[in-house]
């Protein structure tokens, strides 16, 4: 990202604090490339063409992912359409993930594989990583891979996460931004909500 525009970012993340972290790790919104009114929907629109393309896209769902690497709470997934999964079963991946890091952490890094989620595993973690992708958090690092891949976070010590770790560990922030075909089920856009207000332009 252009250095003034992730600045600007990082200032907004900043202000708004541990807003909804008690309530739920994700809180997500739905942008369509229309006005921005967020700076976070400025990034969106200034990444658009280099992450969508050429490629056929309805918009964005976005979220602020802020855990702690010695509590990682976020098992190993595929992103899907998470209401219509619970309502049918039905399973709609978005077209492109991406993740954007705000910051550098000991450990936390991020893996992507190929290889299924295993419910036997600590953290779903798939039982083969030898092939997975592991990126370490670094300011200004964006991610870009398929919708459909399996990823999940290590923990400080770039370990599976199994429990929490001893000692204190600064926070890990990130920006994710899942590129849809369509919107994803009851993803309500940003300027609809009274959250995160601190985002605004």
């Amino acid at each position: 990202m252009p250095p003034l525009l992730f600045r600007r970012l990082l200032r907004r993340v900043g202000a708004v604090g541990t807003e909804r972290l008690r309530q739920t790790y994700q809180t997500t919104f739905w942008f369509d490339f229309g006005p921005a009114g967020n700076v976070v929907e400025d990034i969106i629109l200034a990444l658009r063409p280099h992450i969508a393309g050429k490629r056929r896209v309805a918009g964005v769902e976005w979220w602020l992912s802020r855990m702690s690497p010695t509590d990682v709470r976020v098992d190993f997934h595929q992103d899907r359409d998470e209401k219509l999964a619970q309502s049918t079963g039905e399973l709609v991946h978005p077209r492109i993930s991406s993740v954007l890091f705000l910051n550098r952490v000991r450990g936390g890094a991020l893996v992507v594989t190929r290889e299924k989620p295993d419910p036997a595993n600590p953290s779903l973690a798939p039982s083969r990583l030898d092939t997975a992708d592991l990126v370490t958090p670094r300011p200004n690092r964006l991610v870009v891979f398929d919708g459909t891949l399996t990823h999940g976070v290590l923990d400080a010590e770039n370990q599976i996460p199994d429990g929490k770790l001893p000692g204190p560990s600064r926070q890990r922030r990130t920006l994710v931004m899942n590129w849809w075909a369509h919107r994803p089920t009851d993803i309500p856009a940003w300027a609809d909500t009274r959250l995160y207000r601190a985002l605004a332009r």
